[in-house]
């Protein structure tokens, strides 16, 4: 005998107490162990989460290793932060990281000997709380006028305040602010008798200090203003018509952000004991939105864990030649398995491929011994498996060049053609790609870095728009 499930209820709303069964899940076994996890609950898995993060310098990292953490748990820091304004308020803010600076700067100038002529020189326990509360008040300053603001208005005028500061702090008092040669002899973080002297200590402080912003941003998040945050982002209009202060709401969304981005600069500081203007512009902003929209803008896990692929694969895997090729080709082998149905047109695809490349190799050294003169630039078993298949020429930079701007084109056709010429155009594509890898990026790891930084993310938000750990917005169906 089955019991029907019981209908509409006086005070329930049936959409919201329907929206788990309509929650998007990754696909295949993915899917499955997402849902597990789920099962465990939010604040076990932070509790298990912050345990591994605090383990994790137990298995022998090294110092390169254990700075790319550092500098990783500063982006999750401040990835976490900007989901308020972000992905809970829906606020385009690319001044953020200008919050960033003013903690670190803030630091500088009250916890270091930078200005102990005016007598200025705080313990950590003290200046922590009065930069906060200044970046506090700065964000409630960039916000008064920009809360009428939304959209693309809203994005130049906020760009505008972030460059602004890295023009001040350039150009502005350069006897305090120390202008392009920025404030060296920043004193460590001490407070009670106790200072942090190594970059273990900062690790551990940073560990603490991202678990602790989680746990209480996730208490605000269900809170009466985590949700307005939410009303604001989905329809300011509604928002306002159920009472909503929208503009207060967005005034305690750039203070709250510009907080936790000012704990992130202070912590920055201390343990770089400098900081400087460049530290502080465009590129770093790009990488705190590229950890963001990888992770799920409006997830607290999946800011801090996408913050957290993107500084280890751009400041680890990337800045080693066989390390970036492991992560090159394994995308590509990725792409190919996730996207060709059926198998037997993937089959077809790397078959033809690897004959492609075979006889383009075999055809360009016999036309002229110094197209192949030269031999794969990526390290480990790669080189060796690539040395009789990719063509690399004695100087490679300008046919690199070309080959750079044919794939560009290569690329553009393959979006426009069918899919019977996408599958054959797809061979000449990967084994250009190869090429290009080969014969100028893997050689400039500045501009492969952000290449590949934006190749994830263009492939990620064609596969998953709503990030690794972000839910999809579904309507409501009749």
């Amino acid at each position: 005998m089955s019991i029907e499930s019981p209908g509409p209820q006086v005070g329930a709303d049936e959409w919201v107490a329907r929206q788990g069964r309509r929650r998007e899940y990754l696909p295949s076994w993915l899917g499955r162990a997402q849902r597990e996890t789920e099962r465990i609950g939010w604040w076990p898995r932070l509790a298990v989460a912050g345990l591994a993060g605090a383990l994790l310098p137990s298995v022998g990292l090294g110092g390169f290793q254990l700075q790319v953490g550092i500098d990783a748990l500063v982006i999750a820091l401040l990835a976490v932060g900007l989901n308020i304004v972000v992905g809970w308020a829906g606020l385009l803010d690319l001044g953020y990281i200008a919050f960033f600076g003013f903690g670190a700067y803030g630091f500088a100038l009250l916890s270091s000997a930078e200005i102990g002529s005016t007598g200025i020189h705080l313990p950590a326990y003290l200046s922590l709380p009065i930069v906060m509360i200044a970046a506090a008040l700065l964000g409630l300053g960039v916000g008064l006028p920009s809360r009428r603001l939304i959209g693309d208005y809203l994005a130049i005028v906020t760009l505008f305040f972030g460059e602004a500061f890295v023009e001040f702090t350039n150009n502005v008092a350069p006897s305090k602010l120390g202008g392009p040669n920025g404030i060296t002899g920043i004193d460590p973080i001490r407070a009670f008798g106790w200072q942090l002297v190594s970059n273990y200590g900062y690790y551990y402080l940073l560990v603490i200090a991202l678990v602790v912003t989680m746990a209480v941003l996730r208490l605000v998040e269900r809170s009466r203003t985590g949700r307005a945050w939410r009303a604001v982002r989905e329809d300011p209009l509604a928002a306002a018509s159920m009472t909503i202060p929208v503009n207060r709401v967005k005034l305690a969304a750039f203070a709250a952000g510009a907080v936790v981005a000012a704990l992130a600069g202070t912590i920055y500081a201390a343990q770089q004991a400098s900081v400087f203007p460049t530290d502080f512009d465009t590129p770093i902003l790009i990488l705190i939105y590229a950890g963001l929209i990888l992770g799920g803008a409006g997830s607290i896990a999946g800011a801090a864990l996408g913050a957290l692929v993107v500084m280890i694969t751009y400041d680890g895997l990337l800045r080693s030649s066989a390390e970036a090729g492991y992560l090159f080709y394994g995308l590509i082998v990725l792409t190919l398995l996730v996207k060709l149905r059926p198998w037997r047109r993937l089959a077809a695809v790397l078959a033809a491929t690897v004959a492609f490349g075979f006889a383009a190799y075999v055809i360009a050294k016999a036309i002229s011994a110094t197209a192949v003169a030269s031999g794969p630039q990526s390290g480990g078993w790669i080189a060796s498996a690539l040395r009789d298949w990719v063509i690399v020429p004695a100087n490679p930079q300008t046919p690199g060049n070309w080959g750079f701007v044919a794939l560009i084109v290569m690329l553009i056709a393959l979006i426009q053609v069918g899919t019977r010429w996408r599958t054959i155009l797809m061979v000449p594509t990967i084994y250009l790609a190869s090429f290009v890898w080969e014969t100028r990026l893997v050689v400039e790891p500045s501009i492969t870095r952000q290449l590949l930084i934006g190749a994830i993310l263009i492939v990620m938000m064609n596969a998953r728009p709503q990030g690794l750990l972000g839910q999809r917005r579904v309507e409501a169906l009749t």
